[in-house]
């Protein structure tokens, strides 16, 4: 599948199979087409060149109501006018659906969602994460096979955030159906998702379970972008190694390191991220080295910016990128 809008490409010849039942993550910074391929499934953009399936059936030009998905986006797009369950209650509205019949079910997927106790208050009544709810209700009363997510919880506080997240994986699961969720927050991606979605510059760089991307990022990019990773030069291969598989300790028979000198400390509560520059030579791929260590074992033996020391990880934790 291709997106142009003019001579710039957003979607560049992906494909991708999505199983039924999957919680998918698109994820990737801005611009890497990952809204863009969610709006094509959605049938808010036109496809460029290819297809979309939904089952065993082309979906292109069928208009978004006829898809079988439905869309939840990043705003809410609550009206304001409305209470919450006739908020919910809209698309049955305008399906013909009586008044009594959809405000029934509307109070069901209030309750699907713990909103039954706010279903006469209006949006500007409502906290962030309790509009949230209500635009999940409204998006699943259509009974979609598929629920696309446009960045959900990118307006949410920290906590909220995670508090939702599983939510999102409960109604998942018990719905059965298949969400496909854009974020470029790998945290979110990690936590939520089957099946997470690598995307840059329009395309798809790897689509694995979140172990699978963790621990054997495909790319430089990849490994980069879901961050915990130092990318070296080694022998002329491009390597990488976690942070929280090195560590600053003099270097023992069967494994690889170098000297260099503390660049900055970070207490992050239960890890301590040192950052180390290479000696030396400068090494433009060192100058962010990162390595992740626990707590207790940092302040059994505590550096400092500055502080001289020697970097080393084991040969069996070097993972090889591909070009």
């Amino acid at each position: 599948m291709t997106k142009r809008y003019g001579q710039a490409i957003a979607v560049d010849s992906i494909s991708l199979k999505i199983p039924a039942g999957t919680y998918c993550c698109l994820l990737g910074p801005s611009g890497c087409g990952k809204s863009s391929t969610l709006r094509m499934i959605a049938g808010h953009e036109d496809v460029s060149d290819g297809d979309i399936l939904l089952g065993n059936t082309v979906v292109n030009d069928l208009p978004p109501a006829r898809r079988g998905t439905a869309m939840m986006f990043q705003n809410y797009a609550l009206f304001p006018h409305l209470d919450c369950v006739d908020n919910v209650a809209f698309s049955l509205k305008m399906k013909g659906v009586g008044k009594t019949e959809r405000r029934a079910r509307a109070l069901d997927m209030l309750r699907l969602v713990d909103m039954q106790d706010y279903a006469a208050r209006l949006p500007s009544q409502l906290s962030g994460g309790q509009q949230q709810r209500v635009a999940l209700a409204r998006a699943l009363i259509t009974g979609p096979s598929v629920l696309l997510l446009d960045e959900p919880l990118s307006a949410l506080d920290p906590f909220l955030r995670a508090k939702m997240r599983e939510e999102l994986k409960r109604l998942q699961k018990e719905l059965g159906i298949s969400f496909i969720h854009v974020t470029h927050s790998q945290e979110e991606a990690m936590a939520l998702a089957d099946l997470v979605v690598v995307m840059n510059k329009g395309r798809i760089e790897q689509a694995d379970t979140a172990r699978e991307v963790f621990n054997h990022p495909r790319t430089a990019f990849v490994a980069r972008f879901i961050g915990g990773h130092n990318i070296l030069q080694d022998n002329g291969r491009t390597i990488s190694v976690r942070a929280d598989r090195a560590s600053l300790a003099p270097p023992a028979a069967g494994e690889s390191g170098f000297a260099g000198t503390v660049r900055a400390v970070e207490y992050l509560g239960s890890v301590v991220h040192v950052g180390v520059s290479r000696a030396g030579n400068g090494a433009a791929e060192a100058d962010g080295f990162l390595v992740a260590i626990p707590e207790n074992r940092f302040f059994t033996a505590p550096v400092a910016p500055g502080d001289p020391v020697t970097v080393s990880w084991k040969l069996e934790d070097v993972h090889v990128l591909e070009e």
